[in-house]
């Protein structure tokens, strides 16, 4: 769809204003991301005299485990690491050896939110090796996979294990697999011209305190890097699904299905594996949100719609929590997205055949065909269990969502017969019908 119009433009740029005037930020600078593209940019305050452009540094915070967790998600696909792998097999000696690869991409490790010594954000960066010495029993807070517990140290040692399994520091192997494949030329580990510089605003007066800007050391993966508006908006349209060959789409996928939630029941706010998940005004999100003293981050990403937003600012609190999604409202509002096209497809007979009506026991679904020899089995009336099915090359196929994701779906011919077995749960073309391999058999008598 290109550019945003010219009154959206508009409405963007005095979100924003509000916001910066408002919340009283030195500079911010916001984007939206539609179809991959950058649609639109906003730069409100100043950085050195001018307005902040598309090329202006900030530092990003924790965005920074996101681009970590990605070159893990890459040594999972290799082959080179399971998720299920206790961290002691890839750093052996560790006093937290026995939590999972996945329970520290997903903060469910139940490990110590900020390293030992003095707040790390603000002090000079200290050695693996100090770190790792550093860690004791008393660095697990909580039992493993127990809850969701925001832990940086637990991104700290995702760094060394990419580190010893690249053969080079952390930051290399993201720049090398992630940053230089997406063009994200303008994301380094210290900042360089033209960059904002970090301040605190004061909160009764309006004046400023510039916060110290360090190598963060061993920590530096938790929330390292600095970054631009245009190479966050490249990011933005990765996590949206544009992973320009740097992920399987499957992978990132995985990346984005929630592994824990922050809320409860009806959770507003989650974590995949190393992306932070929301819900907001209707939209599931995937991204993450980044501070570090003198700075905050966030980009988020609603694949479904192809629509995205970020900001960067030189402060170290007090913006509001709505500023990106009241940006992706006004987008969708104003610009609503197109219904992709319905356009007919060949069929094979045989599938075309098995769609329709089916009976788990009494109660009565509907099976679709799909696109690429797909399944989509539906209860009518909308209680039951819901899935999509891929074909598989055994004749087959794989639940890919919902009760049945993983499981196999099976055409059962016997007797003239046709059943679907789907891990054991039997479907008929008629309530309980006898003449299927029903589960316990059927009263001979019939329905009375």
């Amino acid at each position: 769809m290109g550019r945003v119009l010219e009154a959206t433009a508009g409405a963007l740029l005095r979100r924003i204003a509000v916001e910066q005037a408002g919340c009283r930020v030195p500079s911010l600078a916001a984007a939206i991301v539609r179809d991959g593209e950058l649609a639109w940019f906003g730069g409100r305050g100043t950085v050195d005299g001018r307005a902040p452009t598309p090329d202006t540094q900030y530092r990003i915070g924790s965005i920074t485990k996101t681009l970590v967790a990605t070159v893990v998600m890459r040594l999972r696909d290799e082959g080179r690491l399971d998720l299920l792998d206790p961290l002691g097999k890839h750093l052996p000696g560790t006093a937290v050896g026995e939590v999972s690869i996945a329970q520290l991409l997903s903060h469910t490790g139940g490990l110590t939110a900020e390293s030992p010594g003095a707040w790390w954000e603000r002090s000079a960066g200290t050695g693996v090796e100090t770190l790792l010495g550093s860690l004791g029993e008393d660095a697990a807070r909580h039992r493993p996979g127990r809850r969701y517990h925001y832990s940086n140290v637990g991104f700290a040692l995702l760094g060394e294990l990419v580190a010893r399994h690249r053969g080079v520091p952390w930051e290399e192997a993201v720049r090398r697999e992630v940053l230089e494949p997406l063009g994200m030329t303008g994301t380094t580990p210290r900042p360089r011209p033209p960059h904002a510089t970090g301040y605190a605003v004061h909160p009764w007066a309006d004046v400023l305190l510039p916060e110290p800007e360090h190598d963060a050391g061993a920590m530096g993966p938790a929330g390292q890097l600095w970054s631009t508006p245009a190479d966050m908006a490249r990011w933005t349209a990765f996590v949206g699904g544009d992973t320009g060959g740097v992920l399987d789409p499957a992978t990132l996928a995985e990346m984005r299905e929630p592994a824990i939630v922050d809320d409860g029941d009806m959770w507003t706010s989650g974590y995949g594996l190393g992306l932070q998940l929301a819900r907001s005004g209707g939209r599931r999100l995937a991204g993450h949100t980044g501070s570090m003293p003198g700075f905050l981050a966030t980009v988020w990403a609603d694949p479904d719609e192809g629509l995205g937003a970020l900001f960067l600012a030189n402060t170290t609190s007090g913006m509001s929590r709505t500023l990106l999604g009241d940006l992706l409202a006004i987008v969708a509002e104003r610009e609503p997205r197109l219904p992709v096209e319905w356009v007919p497809v060949s069929a094979d007979p045989e599938l075309l055949a098995l769609t329709g009506p089916w009976y788990w026991g009494p109660a009565p679904y509907v099976l679709r065909l799909l696109p690429e020899r797909g399944l989509s089995l539906t209860p009518l009336g909308g209680a039951g269990r819901s899935s999509r099915f891929v074909a598989q090359p055994d004749g087959t196929w794989l639940g890919l969502d919902g009760y049945y994701a993983g499981e196999r779906l099976r055409v059962v011919r016997r007797d003239g017969a046709v059943s679907l077995d789907l891990n054991t749960f039997v479907f008929t073309r008629e309530p309980y019908d006898p003449a299927a391999p029903i589960p316990g058999g059927v009263d001979s008598a019939g329905w009375r």
